[in-house]
């Protein structure tokens, strides 16, 4: 064993990665037991207990899949990472990258970013990062025989991070990667990362899938990511992750990094996100997704007691708005069922139904099934198309004002509401037609402060009840028992929620 020690001591002082000393450690094993005669380990069952592919290596995959890898070169526009707080690509703000530029650019003359592009077609379409080309006024691909050529934007789609661009070739088809399986995909499976780190070009890295179905990150509208401990760095942005088959499973677009660098904890755009964005603006320039009318939220504990939802039972997301006229309205779904399943298919949370509604397309019919007042309903939706921000927005207008009432003896006894005034929705951006009592103040250290009600937050209902003026609020209010939980739905800057505030 003392062999063993001195090679990972020799690969410590070389700063080798773990992973490397992990192979050193088994190769050390196996000849030490060979030399000395254990019966124990030999150098056989140290070569057994590694899979075929590390003691082949990676070439032949990178021989296959490295050609339709490209460094994407932007100018006056563009960023080459995209980053999670706290600084640029996870690092301290403003701190500097390699050769004194910031981080991810390589050193070069001002408003030249790179990043990393994937080929999906022979006609030249390449997918990349929204990041890596918006407001790009000139896009240069050097390819990975070192040819550069211009390259025009296809369509970006800023919701989930994801751009097409296209290179013009004289009768030529450019090797490129094909699309993976997400359904084949398992934590634990050796993926392979490749793109072009800090500017440096045909940059390959290996590590493993750490997580699968990573979302509510904060990188993108629509999150479905690979979790992956194989390196990405400034530059990587849009470039590979592929399996041991060659096949692309994901789009690497950030990392978690408090230096800057590689910290082993990155995201890559999922296979069944990227396929269907990439597709859709290659056929039209932009993206079409389903839409059902309604506004969701997550299922707490309280919640789901509150609206019966059945002991053991997973998964499942709230209704808490169903917009006039819109799909979900026309179906029968109402503000306050749970939505179960979507086409036979089991909701887990959130952002699961976000992301299947989105690649759903527009007309089709759908089965749904809610759970309403703790008993399972079954409903057919016709599926939308999402109207654009600017449509789903909501307006700000002004009313008028009667006096706040006192204090309560239960859990809302931390809250002082008001009648809605002119003054109080302009202050909050009350729309005009919105019925409820404003809430101006919430006490520190209440129930209703542990359960995240917000001045401002417009009360529109109690435990089912509705509110539509002061006089609602003191009637309904006054009648909860002390000790009791409670159920408010507000209206949070135009989006409605359902808030349990349990007792202390």
């Amino acid at each position: 064993m003392h062999m063993s020690r001195m090679f990972l001591g020799y690969s410590r002082s070389l700063g080798i990665a773990p992973f490397s000393r992990f192979m050193l450690l088994l190769i050390s094993l196996g000849f030490v037991g060979a030399l000395c005669g254990d019966d124990w380990v030999s150098s056989k069952q140290a070569q057994a207990a590694l899979p075929g592919a590390f003691l082949e290596g990676f070439s032949e995959i990178v021989e296959k899949v490295g050609p339709a890898v490209v460094n994407v070169a932007v100018k006056n526009g563009g960023s080459s990472s995209r980053q999670l707080p706290p600084g640029p690509f996870g690092g301290p703000p403003g701190g500097g990258g390699p050769g004194g530029g910031p981080p991810g650019r390589p050193p070069g003359g001002p408003g030249l970013s790179a990043g990393s592009g994937v080929v999906i077609d022979a006609r030249g379409y390449i997918l990349t990062n929204n990041h890596v080309v918006e407001d790009a006024k000139d896009i240069n691909v050097t390819l990975n025989d070192g040819r550069e050529i211009p390259a025009t934007v296809v369509g970006m789609d800023p919701k989930t991070d994801l751009a097409v661009i296209k290179v013009k070739l004289e009768n030529e088809q450019l090797p490129f990667i094909p699309w993976g399986s997400y359904d084949t995909l398992r934590v634990g499976d050796v993926v392979l990362a490749l793109g072009s780190p800090f500017g440096l070009k045909s940059s390959v890295s290996f590590g493993i899938i750490s997580a699968l179905g990573r979302g509510s990150v904060g990188i993108t509208e629509y999150e479905d990511f690979i979790q992956t401990d194989a390196a990405i760095n400034p530059g990587n942005s849009g470039g590979a992750l592929v399996n041991m088959k060659g096949e692309l499973i994901g789009i690497n677009t950030a990392i978690f990094s408090r230096t800057g660098g590689s910290e082993g904890v990155g995201f890559a755009i999922a296979v069944s996100i990227a396929k269907d964005i990439a597709n859709s603006l290659i056929d039209s320039g932009k993206v079409v997704r389903g839409w059902m009318g309604v506004a969701i939220q997550e299922l707490t504990p309280s919640l789901a007691e509150s609206f019966q939802l059945p002991e053991g039972q997973d998964g499942g997301v709230l209704i808490s708005e169903v917009h006039e006229d819109g799909p979900s309205a026309k179906a029968g779904l109402q503000r306050g069922d749970v939505i179960l399943e979507y086409g036979n298919e089991s909701v887990k949370d959130v952002n699961h139904l976000r992301n299947i509604v989105a690649r759903t397309k527009v007309g089709k019919q759908k089965e749904i099934k809610v759970l309403r007042e703790g008993k399972e309903t079954p409903l057919t939706l016709v599926l939308g198309e999402r109207p654009s921000d600017q449509v789903l927005a909501k307006a700000a207008p002004p009313g008028e004002k009667p006096p706040a009432m006192d204090k309560l003896d239960n859990v809302l006894s931390g809250l002082t509401v008001e009648a809605l005034s002119k003054d109080n929705r302009n202050q909050f951006g009350i729309p005009e037609e919105a019925k409820g009592v404003v809430i101006t103040k919430v006490e520190s250290g209440s129930e209703v402060e542990a359960a995240g009600l917000q001045p401002g937050d417009l009360l529109q209902e109690i435990s089912r009840s509705a509110v539509k003026s002061l006089d609602d609020y003191k009637q309904i209010a006054s009648k909860i028992p002390k000790k009791e939980l409670v159920v408010l739905l507000v209206s949070r800057r135009g989006n409605n929620l359902f808030v349990a505030v349990n007792p202390k």
